[in-house]
């Protein structure tokens, strides 16, 4: 399907395939002050790019793609098959993000961030990569947190920076985690604390 005339595919973008693409989306968006980007972006068959989503030049994106209303992806990042992100989400520049990962609306992803496949980010989910905010030589010690395989976040939860969340691990939601959670771990709480073990959970087994 064509692009609609409300709104606009910068050049350099390749479609692999078919796609829909909302009224008062961007797609290829260059950076600061360019007119055309040097970064060409990719995006695979089956993508659903809804109403007013902006994606940034130099994205690879896999197919199935899908995002919500209001989307915002900024540039260079690398996105596997499946991928949805919810309606007014951000996912910052340079985050490697797995297949079949889910983000729930208004999730805030920064750069530097890693989702391993089939992780699940709740709604108003939160990643930080800045230990010190505003101290000398910030941007040279930014790091996200790496969420691994089948992990699942709860909502309004928030993972500071450079922590690891393990495999299949749950996140209980409105928690603040702090240090790296073991894979299989149930944790809650501000700061959040390991409470059970998933296999402890109904459909532990499932999930």
């Amino acid at each position: 399907m064509k692009s609609l005339e409300t709104s606009f595919v910068y050049p350099g973008v390749i479609w692999e395939g078919t796609y829909i693409l909302g009224p008062f989306a961007i797609v290829g968006q260059p950076l600061k002050e360019q007119q055309v980007s040097h970064l060409e972006t990719y995006i695979g068959d089956g993508a659903l790019v809804r109403s007013h989503t902006v994606i940034y030049c130099g994205n690879r994106i896999g197919c199935n793609f899908q995002t919500g209303h209001g989307a915002l992806l900024r540039e260079e990042n690398t996105i596997g098959d499946d991928v949805s992100i919810g309606s007014g989400s951000i996912v910052e520049h340079h985050v490697r993000i797995g297949n079949g990962v889910r983000l729930h609306s208004q999730v805030f992803v920064p750069e530097f961030s890693i989702l391993e496949d089939n992780c699940w980010l709740g709604p108003h989910v939160v990643l930080t990569n800045a230990k010190y905010p505003r101290s000398p030589g910030v941007k040279k010690q930014l790091i996200g947190p790496h969420i691994e395989q089948g992990a699942k976040i709860g909502a309004n939860s928030t993972i500071l920076p450079g922590v690891r969340i393990g495999r299949n691990a749950l996140i209980g939601a409105g928690s603040v985690v702090t240090k790296d959670i073991p894979e299989g771990a149930v944790v809650a709480g501000n700061p959040a604390q390991v409470i059970k073990h998933i296999s402890d959970l109904p459909y532990g087994d499932k999930l």
